[in-house]
C-alpha cells in the first residue's frame, strides 16, 4: 500500500504522524510512505530526517483568525497549493491519506477528496481546529483524543483513539541524560516551550533561575533563537544546573527519562506524552488572546483529573511559579498514581495504523 501523510506548522503535528509511521512499517512491511508539508515549515525539517518518507512541498497559507495583511494574498496561496497536491497525488497514487491538520494539510484533504481517495484525519485538541473544522467533509473517519470531541462531529464520523505516542519516547535512559547534560543527583525540571518556543515561560523561568537551580537542574527547551548566552554566566551554580536549548531530537526520551517534572505549554500530543510517561506537569496554556482556547480546555481537563497544575499566563510571576513547582513537588506521588491508572493514553498509534490498512 502507498500512504500519504500530512500536517505541519507545529512539531505537534508531525511527530504523531512518525509514531503511526513506525507501527505501519511494523504491520505492513511492503508499505511505502509520501509526506506533503509546506516549503519552510518545520515538519520539512522533521521529515526529512527519516531515509524511507520521501518529502513533497506545496504553497500553504495560514488560515488566521486575526487582522493581517496576508489574509488578503493568503487565500491564494491555498489555492495554489491545492493545485500542487492535486499534481502530486495523481503523481503519487497514494490508497490512502492520513491528515494530522495545521493549515498545510487543508488542500491536500481537499486535492484527496476531488480524487476519490480515502482521507482519515486526527484532532488532538478537545475541540476541533479550523484545519479540522474544514476538512471534515472531505474525510471518512477523524479520531480524536479526548471523549468530548466526539460531540462536536457528525454521528459516525468521530472515532476515539486517543494520541499517538512515539515508542522511541519509553526507551530513555536517564542516566545517558545525565551524564550527556554534566547535571548532579538534583531532582530535574524540563520547560518545554512548543517548538517556536514561549516568550511568557521563557521570561519565568529566568526570573527565577537562582530559586531554580539551587534546587533543581533545569533542561529549558526555550525554542528557535531564543537561547540566552548571558544566563550562564550569572553565577556558577547556574552554570552547573541550567542547560538551555532551541530543541532537541533524539536525546528528547533521555531528557524525558531523566525529568522527574515539566512545564510546558499544553498542546494536546505534547501532554499526552507527559502522561503516558507519568510526568507531573505544570502546563500554562495559550491565553485567549493568542489562541482559539484550546490549550485552555486541554489544560483543564487534565487538572481536573489530578494530571497537572495549571497556572495561567496572565498569572505568571516568580512568586506564583515558585508556589506552583512547591505544590506539584508535594503533589506528585498522587499525580503519578492518577496517571498511572489511565490506560486510555496507551495504543493510538496501533489503532490508527489498523483503521489505515483497513
Amino acid at each position: 500500500m502507498k500512504y500519504v501523510f500530512t500536517g505541519g506548522g507545529s512539531a505537534g503535528h508531525v511527530t504523531p504522524n512518525i509514531a503511526i509511521i513506525n507501527k505501519l512499517r511494523k504491520m505492513d512491511e511492503a508499505c511505502s510512505f509520501d509526506y506533503i508539508g509546506s516549503e519552510a515549515g518545520i515538519e520539512k525539517d522533521i521529515i526529512g530526517a527519516i531515509d524511507d518518507i520521501k518529502y513533497h512541498s506545496i504553497r500553504t497559507g495560514k488560515l488566521r483568525r486575526y487582522f493581517s495583511w496576508k489574509n488578503f494574498t493568503d487565500p491564494f496561496r491555498v489555492l495554489l497549493g491545492y493545485k500542487d497536491a492535486v499534481r502530486l497525488l495523481k503523481e503519487i497514487k497514494p490508497d490512502v491519506v492520513f491528515s494530522k491538520g495545521g493549515f498545510v494539510s487543508v488542500p491536500v484533504v481537499y486535492a484527496a477528496k476531488k480524487l476519490k481517495i480515502r482521507v482519515i484525519a486526527h484532532e488532538s485538541d478537545m475541540t476541533p481546529g479550523l484545519a479540522n473544522k474544514l476538512s471534515k467533509r472531505c474525510a471518512q473517519k477523524i479520531c480524536v483524543t479526548f471523549p468530548e470531541t466526539l460531540k462536536d462531529l457528525p454521528e459516525g464520523l468521530g472515532v476515539l483513539t486517543g494520541s499517538p505516542i512515539r515508542d522511541e519516547l519509553f526507551t530513555g535512559d536517564g542516566n545517558k541524560a545525565r551524564n550527556m547534560l554534566h547535571f548532579d543527583s538534583k531532582p530535574v525540571i524540563l520547560v518545554m516551550g512548543g517548538s517556536l518556543g514561549s516568550v511568557a515561560i521563557n521570561k519565568a523561568i529566568r526570573e527565577n533561575i537562582a530559586f531554580l537551580t539551587e534546587k533543581y537542574n533545569v533542561v529549558h527547551l526555550c525554542g528557535k533563537n531564543n537561547v540566552d548566552e548571558e544566563i550562564s554566566k550569572q553565577s556558577n551554580n547556574v552554570f552547573l544546573s541550567y542547560k538551555q536549548f532551541e530543541f532537541i531530537t533524539q536525546e528528547l526520551p533521555d531528557v524525558l527519562a531523566l525529568a522527574d517534572f515539566v512545564i510546558s505549554r499544553a498542546g494536546a500530543n505534547a501532554i499526552h506524552e507527559f502522561l503516558a510517561l507519568h510526568k507531573p506537569m505544570i502546563l500554562i496554556p495559550l491565553p485567549l488572546s493568542a489562541s482559539r482556547g484550546d490549550q485552555i480546555l486541554n489544560s483543564e481537563s487534565f487538572e481536573k483529573r489530578d494530571f497537572a497544575k495549571v497556572l495561567k499566563e496572565e498569572d505568571v510571576t516568580p512568586e506564583t511559579l515558585k508556589t506552583a513547582i512547591c505544590e506539584l513537588e508535594d503533589n506528585k506521588d498522587k499525580m503519578i498514581a492518577a496517571m498511572s491508572r489511565e490506560t486510555s493514553v496507551l495504543g493510538a498509534a496501533e489503532k490508527i495504523a489498523a483503521m489505515l490498512i483497513e
